[in-house]
């Protein structure tokens, strides 16, 4: 088990938000705020457990996020039900930690532009001073003291900070420190503070301010839209083994006298690795990540409905389909005579420019052997 933990707050309700939903699901360029703030944890470098504290009405939906981002890592992951209080929820992230941790970062999800490079320095910051840690950005503003509306006087701010998360501390200090609370605390630092712990500042970031208000979700946006400039290209590659009893969908078209491909939903391997390309440009993961084998909701499902998804995926990251390539490996159906129908029906559900080749491998491996076949796509996509 890693000796890091990193426990993820995505309990709050959102109020000053303005969403009915809690602030952690709403969606900020076509993903859920928890989201964004997951893929800044996976960036960081030490392996850590993670702990997502969720509302008891959203469990579900935060562990279908956190497996997401977690890929191949999602058994360093769990989900459990926030309290009424953020410490109360901070409790309960501590209580899911195992006995192995030995540091623990406590991260709001709110603050979800935070880069991976911000939870590598708080870390590496608790382990060199052995005491608390907290991010922090010298206060720019001249700072005003006002008693009923009036000026009263000017502040020095030379020795004021504005403090973020992710705050770290050494594991047996925080939970001693939890243990003696005795009232409500504004954030862990102080909490900590106050059973007697020291605590130091690391060189916060600008980017990972709080989103509060409906001001604060459009700075993200705008942040994200300028990250996202540029041209990007992705890769998707996807393999299907023939089955005769099931009718062949290839390309969104419906191929009869054919055998069909087997698979999960209809197995249209065209469309199945577009949407790898298309996912894997917008840096989204893969078609696996997003519509897994597990989900029921996918069974004998038609592929267009993955593209469709896909699409509003990569829209919602702030990028535009630019043109999208595609290399069909088969022995069987022949791909010729109906290439210019594949080639506009598939502009049609991309929206972009799509061109189709074919090929075989001249009776060498499992296309060879008319046993399947295999896609490859490249996709160029354009921040906007």
């Amino acid at each position: 088990m890693p000796a890091l933990g990193i426990i993820v707050v995505a309990a709050g309700s959102g109020t000053r938000l303005g969403h009915p939903e809690p602030k952690a699901f709403v969606e900020l360029r076509g993903l859920a705020i928890l989201e964004h703030a997951l893929m800044g944890v996976f960036d960081s470098i030490e392996p850590a457990q993670v702990v997502v504290v969720a509302p008891e009405s959203r469990l579900a939906a935060a562990r279908t996020i956190a497996r997401r981002v977690a890929g191949p890592a999602d058994a360093s992951v769990s989900v459990v039900a926030g309290a009424d209080s953020r410490q109360g929820s901070v409790l309960a992230g501590l209580a899911a930690l195992a006995p192995e941790v030995e540091v623990v970062l406590v991260h709001d999800a709110a603050r979800a532009l935070t880069p991976g490079s911000l939870v590598d320095r708080v870390v590496r910051a608790v382990r060199s001073t052995g005491g608390g840690v907290i991010p922090a950005l010298p206060v720019a503003d001249t700072v005003k003291r006002v008693a009923d509306g009036t000026v009263r006087e000017t502040v020095d701010r030379s020795d004021l900070v504005h403090v973020q998360t992710p705050q770290g501390f050494p594991r047996a200090a925080l939970d001693a420190a939890y243990a003696a609370a005795t009232q409500e605390y504004t954030d862990d630092a102080a909490l900590f503070s106050a059973d007697g712990g020291t605590v130091t500042t690391v060189e916060g970031e600008a980017r990972a301010f709080k989103i509060t208000t409906p001001w604060d979700l459009r700075r993200a946006e705008n942040v994200l839209g300028a990250r996202t400039g540029g041209l990007r290209t992705g890769l998707g590659f996807d393999v299907h083994a023939y089955d005769e009893a099931d009718p062949l969908w290839l390309g969104g078209l419906y191929w009869p006298d054919e055998p069909g491909l087997s698979g999960h939903s209809d197995g249209d391997a065209v469309l199945h690795a577009i949407c790898d390309a298309l996912l894997s440009a917008a840096g989204l993961g893969d078609l696996g990540s997003r519509f897994g084998t597990s989900d029921p909701r996918f069974q004998d499902a038609a592929s267009e409905v993955f593209l469709k998804e896909t699409l509003a995926l990569v829209a919602g990251a702030g990028f535009t389909v630019v043109n999208v390539s595609v290399q069909v490996i088969a022995a069987r159906p022949k791909i010729a005579p109906r290439r210019s129908e594949l080639e506009v029906h598939l502009t049609t559900l991309v929206g972009a420019p799509v061109t189709l080749g074919a090929t075989t491998t001249d009776g060498l491996g499992f296309t060879g052997r008319a046993e399947g076949i295999a896609v490859v796509a490249t996709a160029l996509l354009s921040g906007s």
